[in-house]
């Protein structure tokens, strides 16, 4: 008998239990967050080998290099309390798959998302041309001791974490503008939301506990203290 092939997989339904199952549970509740998530087509972002079987699991995803690719809650989370409005320009240190700068672009005015590989840029590129996605600036740069000061953003997401927070990306912020990072080391982490309030301050919000790969080439100097 022929061999029958396996059925190709129903994403709509996997998006909509992902959704209902992982993210919802943690607290993500803001609608257009959710509607980001369910008009990105995740699947299209993960690496081939996993896109059937593992692009909405509650797992981090390797993508070479020693990178991985977020949990979906986590993601979904970050997206949530950086409070992306229309008008926002946004920057991203570690581009990755693409994938939550493709999310970040569709809630935001413009990105900027910097990534220390090549290849990343290169294939998160062609995954947002072929979703129509022309609102992103993607450059090849090591960012993982901070930006330019003078930048002015509104929003600032950082995909991998810090041993410990440092200012090289406070005075990125406009006045209002809002950073998330995770600071610490393995086994547990702190996701902290930070938004610059004045000049010279800014307010700290500890939102959950998570581990995830930190930024490459990072300083660590001093703590830096409220």
């Amino acid at each position: 008998m022929p061999q029958q092939q396996a059925a190709a997989p129903d994403f709509e339904t996997l998006r909509h239990h992902m959704i209902e199952q992982q993210i919802r549970p943690w607290d993500v509740l803001d609608e257009r967050v959710l509607d980001v998530i369910r008009n990105t087509p995740r699947e299209d972002f993960v690496p081939e080998r996993y896109r059937n079987s593992l692009a909405f699991a509650d797992i981090t995803l390797p993508l070479g290099h020693d990178q991985v690719m977020l949990q979906p809650r986590i993601e979904a989370r970050m997206l949530q309390s950086l409070d992306v409005q229309p008008g926002d320009r946004i920057l991203e240190i570690g581009t990755g798959s693409g994938y939550t700068t493709a999310c970040l672009a569709r809630l935001g005015q413009s990105v900027l998302s910097l990534d220390i590989f090549a290849d990343f840029k290169y294939a998160a590129q062609r995954r947002l041309s072929a979703l129509g996605i022309t609102n992103v600036e993607l450059r090849v740069e090591d960012a993982g001791g901070g930006w330019h000061p003078d930048a002015g953003f509104d929003v600032i997401a950082l995909t991998g974490s810090l041993p410990c927070l440092h200012r090289g990306f406070h005075d990125s912020l406009a006045i209002g503008g809002r950073l998330f990072v995770v600071v610490g080391r393995p086994p547990v982490m702190e996701a902290l939301l930070i938004t610059r309030t004045d000049t010279d301050q800014w307010a700290r919000e500890s939102l959950f506990e998570t581990s995830i790969p930190p930024l490459l080439n990072v300083p660590e100097p001093p703590a830096f203290r409220f």
